[in-house]
């Protein structure tokens, strides 16, 4: 029995029904497997209404993602995502699919580059990059549809491994609302005339990487070299030799 990542709930009362994604996608299945998608998708087209689709995942397997996406986007009815811990890497592709999608105020998004593992000749690693760069194009096309973005600033986003909360996730149009927010349509910020260049600037000042923050954390895990005065480095000098 192959061990499924999904589970659904179905209200008989509201006709509706619930899709719970949780931990990594298709951690031990769906790649070079014909039964689980198939499965999936039979699961899927059982019954008719809207949905809502519950995420909380690291990622996984990015076509296994990508199928997921498009039957969800294909699907009749409404499709409403809600994100209530992490929508990361092949998650957040699959978020994409939802008509609406709702992050919790303390659930958090990633989108980065896909990664793989190659091995071979110099002719092998140029497949495998060349291949990763069109899984990259693909991706970015889920993005590009939900978010209206410009394909550079999404790739820019992407190359940076970007994560952002449920307030920027929804500034930028990766998702549509904040979950259990009260009076939002109440509070109108007002509008700013930034040009291109401030507006880049903005983004990228809430935006982290992965980079930056290893970095930062190296600084403060490596202890820092004491600072000796001219006549305490001539006495370490003096004490080497005398050893």
């Amino acid at each position: 029995m192959k061990r499924k990542f999904w589970n659904w709930l179905k209200n008989e009362q509201e006709g509706t029904r619930t899709l719970f994604l949780n931990g990594e996608i298709s951690d031990e299945t769906w790649y070079g497997d014909e039964v689980t998608p198939k499965l999936f998708k039979q699961e899927l087209l059982a019954g008719k209404g809207d949905i809502t689709v519950w995420i909380n995942s690291p990622g996984g397997d990015v076509f296994a993602a990508a199928q997921i996406y498009n039957m969800l986007m294909d699907y009749k009815g409404s499709v409403t995502v809600k994100i209530d811990g992490l929508a990361a890497s092949a998650a957040s592709v699959i978020a994409m699919a939802g008509t609406t999608v709702q992050m919790s105020p303390v659930a958090m998004m990633m989108i980065h580059n896909p990664a793989t593992i190659a091995i071979g000749d110099s002719s092998e690693m140029r497949k495998a990059i060349e291949m990763l760069d069109e899984v990259k194009e693909s991706i970015m096309n889920a993005y590009e549809i939900k978010t209206g973005l410009s394909r550079s600033r999404i790739s820019h986003l992407m190359n940076a491994e970007s994560w952002f909360n449920a307030k920027k996730a929804v500034e930028l149009g990766f998702a549509d609302e904040i979950l259990f927010a009260k009076g939002n349509e109440d509070e109108e910020e007002p509008e700013e005339d930034d040009d291109e260049e401030e507006k880049e600037l903005k983004m990228e000042a809430v935006m982290f990487s992965r980079a930056a923050v290893t970095n930062s954390l190296l600084s403060k895990l490596i202890p820092k070299p004491e600072k000796k005065t001219p006549i305490e480095q001539l006495e370490k000098r003096l004490n080497l030799l005398a050893h």
